[in-house]
């Protein structure tokens, strides 16, 4: 029997005339889509529960997730970030389906197709709009240009795929090209395995990768698709599978016979990198203001090794409380200019300050002082530990004024959070001398919260001062908090324990920054 990818690329070599005439034939039993030959057709077929599709722009995204809508599911919802471009995706769909027969208009609008598929579309412009869906099973959810949409909201649609169809498929598609801001960046870490150069066990493109989420609500790769069991857990989870197909301009017969490509080249970059080579690791740009650039972050990374630690003392800890609230309390071990992967708590469990005096006593070596954040009222009962212990600790507290000026410039910062992150700003700038000798763990999520923040121009314009962007307005953006950067810029900002720095200037050196100054218990 003749395989359809060369049955499908015959006809797509014929004249129009003798195709349409083939076509008249079978008009009865022709499909609404058929994929086209390559990264589309293995995109179509793969068995992966959540599907990353995409890359370069004009690889058929938008014509995927149609087609499957149109022709493999019976209850689907396709999604773009706003009513504008959901309009666009509308009527393309209407083209593919022949008809305007049972489409519904008002929002939320919906087709009900001749063979009784119903297809409904949705946009999620604010944070919060997701909401609008929550109960409406639907077996398969396609996002189109999912990097536009916050994490949240692509991780609350997905929750809500299913059926009582023992026959029906259900899955995920997210079409889209690189992010182009820090807001889509968490396309990489989802997708890590694939995305991220970092990733110690890289996957190929089209290779099942297993998932599930931790009980921090971390995505936590498995072996397989078998039921896991966290421990100190009863009941198991069931692992999704994930994957990643390229999709290449080159790959869509309709746009490549165009110009489209050449318009693609005269983009400037990094739009050029995103959007027409489908890179998703080094087109995002940064942000104006942004506090630490993300090339300085990557290199960090990509200096950590596993076992370099054995080079130094563990210096010192950062501690990001949590309270008991949503966010997690993360736990940074820093050894000389080396951190160790972070270790999270969940924050239900961050209640008992005993519990979280514990988590460090188990952490800390080589009698390292902690650096722990006061600042939302969280702490006292650990410091209380410490003190029944004595563990020495710093109580760090971002609101305070700031002290010092920045290197080179001689700024001085609004308050001490500012200069913590402008430090470890300064630790991983590689003009200095020497370099930097920072290693960060290849921690996708400490990346993004690195790299996040931004200061207030306008602050600077009036009081010549730096002032970094407010915790709140950085969680709206991100939907998210920076825990673990706020825990090893606390375990950088404070360093080495036991050592004297004798200075009266109030502009740091790099050495001043590595060894911080003495101890002092509270």
């Amino acid at each position: 029997m003749q395989d359809i990818n060369e049955l499908i690329q015959q006809l797509d070599k014929l004249p129009q005339k003798e195709l349409q005439a083939i076509m008249a034939q079978y008009s009865l039993d022709k499909p609404k889509f058929v994929p086209s030959p390559g990264p589309q057709t293995e995109a179509w077929n793969s068995k992966a529960d959540i599907l990353l599709y995409g890359g370069q722009a004009g690889g058929g995204k938008t014509a995927l997730g149609i087609g499957l809508a149109l022709c493999s599911h019976k209850r689907s919802l396709l999604m773009r970030r706003t009513q504008v471009a959901l309009g666009a995706m509308i009527d393309e769909l209407l083209k593919f389906n022949g008809t305007r027969d049972g489409y519904n208009g008002k929002p939320p609008q919906s087709l009900r197709t001749s063979d009784g598929r119903f297809i409904e579309f949705g946009h999620a412009q604010n944070a919060g709009d997701e909401a609008a869906w929550m109960g409406r099973a639907h077996d398969f959810l396609y996002m189109d240009e999912a990097t536009h949409f916050l994490e949240n909201q692509v991780r609350f649609l997905m929750g809500w795929v299913r059926t009582t169809d023992a026959n029906q498929r259900c899955r995920v598609v997210l079409g889209t090209n690189p992010p182009i801001s820090s807001d889509g960046e968490w396309i990489v870490g989802m997708f890590r395995p694939w995305l991220d150069i970092t990733h110690p066990n890289p996957a190929k493109p089209g290779e099942l990768r297993w998932f599930v989420t931790d009980p921090d609500g971390k995505d936590f790769e498995v072996d397989g698709p078998e039921p896991y069991l966290f421990p100190g857990t009863r009941k198991p989870v069931k692992p999704l599978s994930r994957t990643f197909i390229p999709a290449r301009l080159s790959d869509n017969p309709f746009l490549a016979r165009t110009d489209y490509d050449a318009k693609l080249d005269s983009l400037r970059e990094p739009l050029r990198s995103a959007i027409r080579d489908g890179n998703f690791m080094i087109a995002r740009p940064d942000a104006e203001f942004q506090v630490i650039p993300t090339q300085w972050v990557h290199d960090a990374q990509m200096r950590w090794e596993a076992d370099d630690w054995k080079k130094y003392k563990m210096t010192s800890i950062g501690m990001d409380c949590a309270g008991g609230g949503d966010d997690a309390a993360v736990i940074a071990r820093r050894h000389g200019t080396w951190f160790a992967p972070l270790i999270s708590i969940k924050g239900s469990d961050t209640l008992d300050g005993t519990a979280m005096a514990l988590e460090i006593i188990r952490a800390r070596k080589d009698g390292a002082p902690v650096v722990i954040d006061v600042g939302g009222g969280y702490a006292g009962a650990t410091i209380e530990r410490f003190k029944d212990n004595d563990i020495p600790y710093y109580r760090f507290n971002g609101a305070e004024k700031g002290s010092g000026k920045s290197i080179g410039t001689g700024i001085p910062f609004a308050n001490k959070r500012t200069e913590a992150w402008w430090r470890f700003r300064e630790a991983l700038n590689p003009d200095q001398e020497g370099g930097s000798v920072i290693a960060l763990p290849p921690d996708t999520d400490l990346r993004i919260e690195l790299c996040a923040p931004t200061y207030d121009a306008r602050t600077f314009e009036v009081s010549g001062k730096y002032l970094i962007e407010s915790k709140d307005k950085i969680r709206q953006r991100l939907q998210r908090s920076t825990d673990r950067a706020d825990a090893v810029i606390m375990a950088l900002y404070y360093g080495e324990h036991a050592k004297k720095v004798k200075t009266k200037s109030l502009h740091y050196s790099p050495k001043v920054i590595m060894n911080g100054p003495k101890v002092r218990r509270k």
